[in-house]
């Protein structure tokens, strides 16, 4: 089943608010804050390779208090 990893820069102060949100996206699996370079990692799979690619450009970039993301598409698992 086609999968990615999003990593997620948040506005400062917004993680859990991102988190919350983020969770009740459709094929959003799993979500976490992190420390490091990036704010939250969210776990994306779907059905279909497209449908991973509209969560992520439809559903989780265009939040509210999104900076920017970076997508791993998981190759092999």
């Amino acid at each position: 089943m086609p999968m990615a990893f999003v990593l997620v820069n948040a506005d400062l102060g917004a993680e859990e608010d991102l988190l919350k949100k983020l969770r009740e996206i459709q094929n959003v699996k799993d979500v976490y804050v992190v420390y490091g370079v990036y704010d939250i990692v969210a776990r994306v799979q779907a059905d279909t390779m497209e449908k991973v690619k509209e969560t992520i450009t439809w559903n989780i970039r265009r939040l509210d208090k999104v900076r920017s993301t970076l997508t791993m598409i998981v190759v092999e698992a």
